[in-house]
């Protein structure tokens, strides 16, 4: 059905029917891309080892490998948050990120886990946690373990990055599924890395409206 807005001109009516073409086509790569990902070859086998600190349900804390993490679920997702101890305060984009995820993590648990992990400690993570108002996204503490140097929660200097990596289990074989490389992908001029783009709400609201994101990048707090 065609659609129009009062008061618009014939030609923002052209305009906006090209840019419909090129919206349609975009629909049409998210869910090739959606498809191709879902028919990916199993990937590598996640070796034991791979420990991290988290409260249980009576609230004790307590070590988790990470083929506990699953609970029930067959696919699992871990957020690495960029909130290291070479951090006095945490990155604000995956703060934005980690939001959004508490907020939609009941619709998501239906599903699959989620969690997030950093190299802080635990009380570090849940104080933070509790600041912002996090009350359903799962924190670990990742001190000590090699996963954010294997999975690439970190950067080839030691520096931490955001990284959503995904697995699946199969039996008693957890698998890697995916990881957002998209980051480590080198940009076009004048692009952001986009590496956990479709993730943030706030940039792709931002790029419905005239402005654009432009150089607007979030922060931990407001004037």
């Amino acid at each position: 059905m065609p659609v129009t807005f009062p008061g618009e001109s014939p030609e923002y009516r052209a305009a906006r029917d090209r840019l419909l073409q090129q919206e349609v086509e975009l629909r049409r790569s998210l869910e090739a891309v959606a498809r191709a990902r879902r028919a990916l070859p199993p990937g590598g086998v996640v070796a034991d080892g791979y420990r991290f600190e988290g409260v249980d349900k009576a609230g004790a804390t307590r070590q988790y490998e990470l083929a506990e993490l699953f609970g029930d679920r067959p696919t699992l997702a871990i957020y690495s948050f960029m909130y290291g101890p070479e951090r006095d305060e945490p990155c604000p984009m995956c703060t934005g990120v980690i939001t959004a995820l508490d907020a939609v993590a009941d619709h998501i648990a239906q599903r699959m886990e989620m969690c997030v992990i950093a190299e802080s400690p635990l009380p570090r993570l849940r104080a933070f946690a509790e600041q912002r108002g996090w009350r359903r996204v799962r924190m670990l503490s990742a001190i000590g373990s090699r996963y954010n140097t294997d999975y690439h929660g970190k950067t080839a200097r030691g520096n931490d990055s955001s990284m959503m990596n995904v697995f699946r289990r199969d039996g008693d074989v957890v698998r890697h599924f995916w990881g957002s490389e998209l980051f480590y992908a080198k940009s076009d001029p004048g692009e952001d890395d986009r590496g956990v783009d479709l993730l943030n709400p706030v940039f792709n609201m931002l790029d419905l409206t005239p402005e654009g994101r432009g150089d607007f990048y979030t922060k931990l707090r407001y004037p």
